[in-house]
This record gives C-alpha cells, sequence and structure tokens, in this order.
C-alpha cells in the first residue's frame, strides 16, 4: 500500500513527536462533483408559524461568501440548509447538484463548523476529529491519517492529546475548525469562525479560508465583524427577517444603495464653522458634530458636489484640516443602509 508521512505525535499513545508513516488516503474518498454552483430557488423554512427563511434565490459560486445579518435574521437557518441539516419547506436547493434527498452524499461534500461549543465529555482534540471521520465511513488507517493531517493545518498537534475540556476558547475554535475540513469537502460552512481567535491564529485561518477558496471550494462564511467580511469575502449576501436583502460582490453591493446618502469624515480645527457653511447647501442632507469637537460628519445626495463644496470652504476660511474620507465605503455601511440601523450584526 502507498503511504503518505505526517510529521506529528501518535497522541493516543503518548509517544513523543516524531515522523509517523501513515497509509496513504484513497483519493476517491471525495469526488469532486461536475456542478460547481451552490442553488437555490424559492426557497423558504418556517418553524411552525415562526419565520425562518423566506423565498430565498441564491446563485452562489466557488470562493468566499461572507453571510451577514443581525441575531434572528435568519443566517443559521439559511446555514443548515444548505449543509443538509433542514429541508426546505418550500423551493428548490441543490448544493453542488446534489439535494436534500440525498442526505448521505451531501454529508460528504460539506463541513460544517457551528459557533456552539458542544464536544463530547472527556473527548481529546485528535478523538474529536478521528471520531468524526469514522462517522464518515474511513477505515482507521485514512481516519487517522487525515485528522493528523487537520489537526496540523490549524496548528494544534501539541494540544492534540489533551482533553478538550482544557483548551481555551480559541483551541476549540480551531479543533472544530479542523473537524470540519478532515474530511476534505467541497464545501465548508463556518458559523462565526473566529472567535476567540487571537491575532495570528486568526491570520492564519483566514490563510486557511483563502487556500480552501483557491483550491476551487464554496466557503460560506458567518460573521458578525464587518471589516472581516470586507477583508474575507469575494461576495457577500446580507440577510434580515428571513429574506435576502442584497448580494453580490461587496462593490456591487454599494452601488445598489446609490440613492442613499454619501457619508463624509471631516476632521479640522474648525468644524462647527463648517457645519454652518454646509446648512445652506441643497444637496446637503444631515450634519453632525463630532462629540470631542475636532470633526464632523456630513451626509450628501451630491459626492461631487459635496467635495467641491469643502474644498471651496477650506480655501475661503483657511481651515487646518486633518482628514476628509469616506465614512462609510466599507461592508458596515452598507449594512446600515439596507437593514436600516440595527445594533447587533450577529
Amino acid at each position: 500500500m502507498m503511504t503518505t508521512t505526517a510529521t506529528t505525535r501518535l497522541a493516543e499513545t503518548g509517544e513523543p513527536a516524531s515522523t509517523v508513516t501513515a497509509p496513504a488516503v484513497r483519493a476517491t474518498a471525495v469526488a469532486r462533483p461536475a456542478e460547481r454552483r451552490i442553488v437555490l430557488e424559492g426557497v423558504s423554512k418556517f418553524y411552525g408559524e415562526v419565520l425562518g427563511v423566506n423565498r430565498v434565490d441564491l446563485r452562489l459560486e466557488p470562493g468566499i461568501t461572507g453571510l451577514v445579518g443581525p441575531n434572528g435574521s435568519g443566517k443559521t437557518t439559511l446555514m443548515n440548509l444548505i449543509a443538509g441539516l433542514l429541508t426546505p419547506d418550500q423551493g428548490r436547493l441543490s448544493v453542488l447538484g446534489l439535494g436534500p434527498d440525498r442526505p448521505e452524499d451531501l454529508f460528504r461534500l460539506v463541513g460544517y463548523s457551528t459557533q456552539y461549543d458542544g464536544f463530547p465529555r472527556g473527548v481529546t482534540g485528535f478523538r474529536f476529529v478521528y471520531g468524526f471521520l469514522r462517522l464518515h465511513g474511513y477505515a482507521h488507517p485514512d481516519a487517522e491519517a487525515l485528522a493528523w493531517q487537520a489537526i496540523e493545518r490549524v496548528n494544534l498537534v501539541e494540544a492534540a492529546k489533551r482533553k478538550v475540556a482544557g483548551y481555551s476558547k480559541g483551541m476549540r475554535q480551531r479543533i472544530r475548525l479542523a473537524q470540519a475540513i478532515a474530511h476534505r469537502p467541497a464545501v465548508l460552512i463556518l458559523d462565526e469562525p473566529l472567535n476567540g481567535l487571537d491575532p495570528m491564529a486568526r491570520a492564519e485561518m483566514i490563510d486557511l479560508f483563502r487556500h480552501q477558496a483557491d483550491e476551487g471550494l464554496h466557503v460560506l462564511i458567518s460573521s458578525h465583524i464587518l471589516h472581516e467580511v470586507d477583508d474575507l469575502s469575494d461576495r457577500v449576501v446580507l440577510i434580515n427577517g428571513g429574506y435576502v436583502v442584497a448580494e453580490g460582490e461587496i462593490e456591487g453591493v454599494r452601488e445598489e444603495v446609490e440613492e442613499q446618502p454619501l457619508q463624509v469624515l471631516v476632521r479640522c480645527d474648525r468644524p462647527a464653522l463648517v457645519a454652518r457653511r454646509l446648512f445652506d447647501e441643497e444637496h446637503v442632507t444631515e450634519v453632525s458634530l463630532h462629540a470631542d469637537g475636532g470633526g464632523l460628519f456630513v451626509r450628501s445626495k451630491d459626492a461631487d458636489r459635496l467635495h467641491l463644496t469643502l474644498n471651496r470652504v477650506i480655501v475661503e476660511e483657511g481651515l487646518a484640516v486633518e482628514a476628509v474620507a469616506p465614512a462609510d465605503a466599507d461592508m458596515g455601511a452598507v449594512y446600515q443602509y439596507l437593514i436600516g440601523g440595527q445594533e447587533s450584526t450577529r
């Protein structure tokens, strides 16, 4: 039999770090399907009289998709539908050509990391990952090799023999990620995958997600930290009240709300004077001074006219300007436009 080499240690036997030879994993374990899209057509899900998601239409290509919405918006329902953990009450759902009527085949294609801490009592990190691989149908040698490879990818080899109950929050997050990627899925569904990670671990995981996307995987990430969505995603899906309110590339989504006033940040030595001058401009819809007295926010229906007006005022009044910058060019501002000022985006 062919072999692969993994540099690790046999956590369950307590042997010191060494080069362990494990049987090669069968390349046919998870075949890549010909269909490359995740398709939802008029998908609805209800919990009795409570709406989960309603009439969702999506076409998701390979790459990283950021899913954004407040608590109760339907994010988890949507993820569970795509993962095959729920079936639609209405509409059609297809994940790389597979529907919810073929759960065993679908589960082989999907890796899912939930945000919730739920582990079998007394389980070690290695046994947690290994056990799920056995449930996927892998023989012992293949499950062992894949488990170590996944644990190594999330940098938890040294902690793999320890019980998960003794892990930090960040370590528990990483072992869940290892479980999600261990069987080499074609679709990764990650619910708040960066919670609890320190900056270095966060950067390592982002690199891992991008690597998975570069290999042609679908990576669906839920995050309440909007700048992470900006940095991570090839496209975004904004959901609220069970409805998808916008989806596409971030720049394209921003263009969908061009009719909304543009907000500009101005930091200068005499913000009250600037505010008085701008109040008279018809294209200016709102002006608010910063609490520290060192600047202001300006909303305008016409970005070009606003910048021309600001230039004129700065020159005529001889202002000392620290900064003039758009305050709403990121995902957070787009979200606020489309959702309508929700405080929480988890």
